[in-house]
């Protein structure tokens, strides 16, 4: 029998669908030591770490899960995962 090996091309599926309603945790990236390594994009399950620049990154909250992944593969501990409520931005309501 012939071995077969297969590449997983895109990341999960939530980048093409909102689904935010369970999350109770949200990535909140704090932008003071980041290093640039990537890690927190590379490891993402869902793809939703975007660059913002060479060392600023965020996530795309309608596809982030909040599985925290991101928060614990950071070398510098630049990422804090917060309850839903506490990440909001002045001004934004919380999802129902």
């Amino acid at each position: 029998m012939k071995p077969m090996f297969g590449v997983v091309v895109q990341p999960g599926t939530t980048t093409d669908q909102k689904k935010t309603g369970w999350r109770i945790y949200r990535p909140l990236y704090l932008q003071e030591e980041c290093i640039g390594c990537q890690a927190c994009r590379q490891c993402c399950p869902e793809g939703a770490v975007y660059r913002i620049d060479k060392k600023e990154y965020d996530s795309d909250l309608d596809a982030c899960k909040g599985c925290g992944i991101c928060a614990e593969m950071c070398p510098v501990d630049d990422i804090e995962m917060v309850l839903e409520e506490e990440g909001l931005v002045e001004g934004e309501e919380a999802p129902l």
